[in-house]
């Protein structure tokens, strides 16, 4: 029995570690699964869902303030700076804690110290010539309920501080918490005013994106880059240039990554990221032809003022409008809108009311757009009708139409009747007669409104009826002349076609369109018909910008010359219309140097305004030098200057003289023989001695 027993023993002991091993078997193999299910949940997360999770942790802890780039600057064909931006250094404070009224007034006290003793050292180290700031005005920078920045945004205190202000806040930054010595720019234009409605000016994002679609639709989609984002104090191009070339100008915001707290307040020490400076624009604008083609303008004004017209003073010729284009490559080199102003009152980005005042009847480009020249009573805008320098365009189309020949010719009595019963006419300027006429060149030569009214207006008419004014349009248009430039400025206008007015016949608006009394268009336009009647039927794009340039120098685009259509006559139209380009402008250019085409206008224009009905001529001229081998387009308009002989020739001819100086008519600069001349004058002294 005992041996029985002690059998059993054992087996139980065998079963009892047959089951032990079994259950620890399945511990083990339950670990090894929960283990493996673990290892391959972290992989997951590490390597799946890891990026997008620390986004959103980061998206949650982390802010990106956007630092302003320093902006492009502008430069004129010699490399003289018209428009800079120079560094200053600003105070800015990010708030550590809630300072608001609502919810941490408790911590206000400790805000209003820190304003007294920022401005103590203002007081004590800043520039004693600057105006003084208060602790009120330091509080109010602060903006400690956030009515103007999100809690973590930095604000601006100061900007421009002195050596010794930047010098004490970097030795003290333990004493100001959250302050920081942050460097800017400010925008600098030249101090000679050089097309300052060119370059245009800046404004504050904030104002701009209230204004100008392009800034409404960068607030409304603002990039996720923090690189592309605007903030509501940096600087924008609000017109000319500055605007036209903005992403180019502005470069690439650096940033400042700010750790905050669920409070949405600064926590930590922010990292910078630094901005990208702007790329430079380089004009084909030559600040010594531009500086004296405003001075020719401001000159003849003042002798339009003292002198005596066909027997009369010009008063009311407040305003001057000129534009140079070389005729084969489109580079403008002068476009002035005179008077002019100074665009530093922008330089901050914002403008006084007494300054805006000052400035608001010349601050607008009037060379592209039209706009009242500010004085009292009845007066014509900057775009005025284009009078008699339409005259080798509408022989060009009676001769392309068929409606006379090269060698038709016309007795000029001095007046053309047209209408029912010859119930309207028109006369030639102060009367004239200019009796027989040879050929349609001396028409435009002589300036016979006659021959435009009978042989082009009231032929074309009898020939095509009201289609004659949609050929008419045609035509116009394809010399550039009721369409845009194409120049790279904002808000071009295209100019006013009368001739489409329907209340008048379709032969009453023929006749007056023949000579010139039925269409307003800008100077860039007649610059840039001038310049097509110089290539023989190349419209030639605009251009005032040649080159742009990183801030190492690198060229990033090169502007070639663009022809924007084409017109093609018959080498003999052309021959006859030029030809007829010889009026007598003795007096403006007397003793220069080149045959020159040229066609003057005096366009007689009716001005309707308070209740008063005046009639005033504008002065219109047209050129290129030299006749053979054009170089140069020139258009002036000096709005009731009278006859354009006397009033808007003697700007071009001095527009001309300074393009000769600069870079040669002839194509040698006549500064580089000056000086080779001087040179040789110099080693002759020097060889006598």
């Amino acid at each position: 029995m005992k041996k029985v027993y002690q059998d059993d023993q054992e087996k139980q002991q065998a079963a009892r570690q047959r089951h032990f091993n079994i259950r620890l078997n399945v511990f083990f193999f339950s670990a090894f699964i929960i283990f493996t299910v673990i290892i391959v949940r972290l992989a997951i997360l590490q390597f799946v869902d890891g990026p997008s999770l620390q986004a959103q942790e980061s998206s949650l802890t982390v802010k990106k303030v956007p630092l302003t780039p320093i902006r492009g600057s502008i430069y004129d064909a010699s490399g003289a700076r018209l428009a800079y931006s120079t560094p200053v250094q600003s105070l800015y404070i990010t708030l550590l804690k809630d300072y608001s009224t609502a919810t941490g007034s408790k911590n206000r006290p400790e805000a209003l110290e820190l304003a007294k003793k920022i401005v103590k050292v203002f007081d004590t180290y800043g520039d004693p010539v600057a105006g003084k700031m208060t602790a009120d005005g330091v509080v109010e920078a602060m903006d400690l309920d956030s009515r103007q920045s999100g809690g973590f945004a930095p604000r601006r205190l100061k900007v421009g501080l002195s050596d010794k202000e930047v010098a004490y806040f970097m030795e003290h930054k333990a004493d100001f918490p959250g302050v920081d010595v942050v460097e800017e720019s400010v925008r600098n234009y030249d101090k000679d005013t050089v097309a300052v409605q060119t370059i245009g000016y800046i404004r504050k994002f904030k104002g701009a994106s209230t204004s100008l679609d392009k800034y409404k639709q960068l607030r409304s989609t603002n990039s996720d880059d923090p690189g592309l984002q605007y903030t509501d104090i940096e600087d924008v191009g609000f017109d000319g240039l500055e605007y036209q070339y903005q992403d180019e100008l502005r470069g690439k915001n650096g940033y400042k990554t700010i750790p905050v707290d669920p409070r949405n307040m600064a926590d930590g020490i922010a990292e910078i990221t630094p901005p990208e400076k702007g790329d430079d624009l380089h004009l084909n604008i030559n600040k010594n032809i531009q500086l004296k083609t405003e001075q020719a303008i401001i000159d003849q004004l003042d002798w339009l003022h003292n002198h005596p017209v066909s027997g009369k003073y010009h008063p009311n010729a407040q305003t001057g409008f000129a534009v140079a284009m070389e005729v084969n490559t489109g580079k403008v080199v002068a476009m002035a809108s005179m008077p002019d102003y100074d665009p530093n009152v922008w330089r901050t980005g914002s403008i006084t009311p007494s300054a805006y005042e000052a400035i608001q009847n010349v601050y607008q480009n009037g060379t592209i757009r039209s706009f009242s020249s500010g004085q009292k009573g009845v007066h014509p805008e900057s775009v005025v009708l284009m009078g008699s320098t339409v005259k080798p365009l509408s022989v060009m189309i009676g001769l392309n139409e068929g409606l006379f020949t090269t060698s038709t010719p016309y007795n000029d009595t001095g007046v053309a009747y047209f209408g029912k019963n010859d119930s309207s006419r028109v006369r030639n300027s102060q009367g004239h007669a200019y009796g027989y006429l040879n050929t349609p060149a001396e028409a435009i030569r002589e300036s016979s409104n006659t021959f435009m009214v009978d042989m082009i207006g009231e032929r074309l008419w009898r020939k095509s009826g009201s289609d004659g004014i949609t050929l008419w349009d045609k035509y116009m248009k394809d010399f550039g002349l009721g369409v845009l430039t194409g120049v790279d400025l904002p808000d071009e206008y295209k100019g006013y076609r009368e001739y489409v007015n329907e209340k008048e016949t379709s032969l009453s608006r023929l006749a007056y369109a023949s000579f010139g009394q039925q269409g307003k268009y800008t100077t860039m336009q007649l610059a840039q018909y001038a310049g097509m009647l110089a290539t023989r039927g190349k419209r030639m794009e605009p251009q005032l910008v040649d080159k742009i340039t990183d801030f190492e120098g690198k060229v990033v685009k090169q502007f070639k010359p663009k022809v924007l259509n084409q017109v093609h006559f018959k080498s003999g139209y052309w021959d006859e219309i030029l030809k007829g380009m010889a009026t007598d402008v003795r007096e403006a250019f007397k003793g220069f140097p080149y045959d020159f085409a040229r066609k003057t206008g005096t366009s007689t224009q009716t001005i309707y305004g308070n209740g008063k009905k005046v009639d005033v001529d504008n002065g219109v001229f047209i050129a290129f030098a030299p006749r053979e081998n054009p170089k140069l387009a020139v258009a002036v308009v000096i709005p009731e200057g009278g006859f354009g002989a006397y009033s808007a020739a003697p700007v071009a001819r001095k527009i001309f003289d300074a393009y000769d100086y600069e870079y040669g008519l002839d194509g040698v600069p006549k500064k580089t023989l000056e000086a080779a001349n001087k040179a040789a004058e110099d080693a002759g002294t020097s060889n006598n001695h």
